[in-house]
C-alpha cells in the first residue's frame, strides 16, 4: 500500500496595502493574478513606522503626545484594509480570491519582506514620484525588489493621456 503525500496548499499572492491609489491598483492586480493563479492572497498593512501609515484618508489621533502609534491603531487600520479589499474584491468578481489581511507594525518594506517568506510573489505599488517621473520607484518599491528572495511585481501608477 502506497502513500500519496496531500499535495502543499499553494503560496499565495503578497500584496503591500496602505489606501493610497498605487496600493489600490496593486490589490487589483494580485487580486486577479490570484484568480487566474487559483491561489490565495496575503493583503500586508504595515503601521506605526515613520511614513507607514495609511494614507487613504486623514488618520488623525492615531498618534499620542510622544509621536507613538496609540494602542488602538492596529485594530483601526486592519478594519480600514479589509474593508478596502473586500470593495476591490467584490469588484474583480468571481471566482472570489481567499484574502488573509495581515496589519504589523514596522517599516513598510520590512514587514512585506517577513510576510513573503513563504509566498510566490509579492506585489506593490509605484508612487511613480521623483525627478524622473515615471521611471522612479517609490523607497518601498526600491527596497523590496533589492531584499526579495522572490518574483515581485512593481505595479505602475496609472498613465495620463496625453492633452492633446
Amino acid at each position: 500500500m502506497s502513500t500519496t503525500p496531500a499535495p502543499a496548499p499553494a503560496a499565495p499572492i503578497v500584496v503591500g496595502t496602505d489606501g493610497s491609489e498605487p496600493s489600490r491598483r496593486a490589490v487589483l492586480f494580485a487580486l486577479r493574478e490570484a484568480q487566474l493563479r487559483g491561489v490565495g492572497v496575503r493583503a500586508v498593512c504595515a503601521f506605526g513606522g515613520g511614513r507607514t501609515q495609511p494614507s487613504s484618508r486623514a488618520m488623525t489621533g492615531w498618534r499620542d503626545s510622544g509621536g507613538e502609534p496609540l494602542p488602538h491603531l492596529h485594530d483601526a487600520v486592519a478594519r480600514e484594509v479589509t474593508d478596502s479589499v473586500e470593495e476591490l474584491r467584490q469588484l474583480v468578481g468571481e471566482p472570489y480570491v481567499e484574502v488573509e489581511v495581515c496589519c504589523e507594525r514596522g517599516r513598510p518594506a520590512h514587514v512585506l519582506l517577513e510576510a513573503s517568506q513563504d509566498a510566490a510573489m509579492l506585489v506593490v505599488g509605484s508612487r511613480g514620484a521623483g525627478l524622473w517621473g515615471r521611471l522612479a520607484l517609490g523607497s518601498t518599491s526600491t527596497e523590496v525588489i533589492h531584499h526579495a528572495h522572490l518574483p515581485v511585481i512593481v505595479v505602475p501608477p496609472e498613465s495620463k493621456a496625453s492633452p492633446g
